[in-house]
């Protein structure tokens, strides 16, 4: 069973940046930490589940939603079975608890329906 465990999450002003970790373990032999693609996912309270960024496996393509570009960046250090996702320029609507999750496929998407695997998520709060 794969286990994902973020870490990171914390309280920051506006403006400020947090760096969030997202570790796997529990992967297969058959099956190594390069072959998922994984995404970051948050949740406010009263608010449904949006996709924030999406690294995939293979050659790593990265991808953002809208409202995060040029601020967050996700990175991968597959020797490590990390996920990163470092936030810039934190604003108060960024707040929310961050989930990373994982999908054993190729594809590349903002969809939190596809993935198979989730973390408990990190809160990540922003002061005004």
């Amino acid at each position: 069973e794969v286990q994902l465990v973020e870490s990171g999450g914390g309280l920051v002003q506006t403006g400020g940046s947090l760096r969030l970790s997202c570790a796997a373990s529990g992967i297969t032999f058959d099956v190594t930490f390069g072959d998922y693609g994984i995404g970051w996912f948050r949740q406010a309270p009263g608010k449904e589940r949006e996709g924030v960024s999406y690294i995939s496996s293979g050659h790593a393509r990265t991808y953002y939603a809208d409202s995060v570009k040029g601020r967050f960046t996700i990175s991968r250090d597959n020797a490590k079975n990390t996920v990163y996702l470092q936030m810039n320029l934190l604003q108060p609507e960024d707040t929310a608890v961050y989930y990373c999750a994982a999908v054993n496929s190729p594809i590349a998407t903002l969809r939190p329906d596809v993935m198979d695997y989730w973390g408990k998520g990190t809160l990540v709060t922003v002061s005004a």
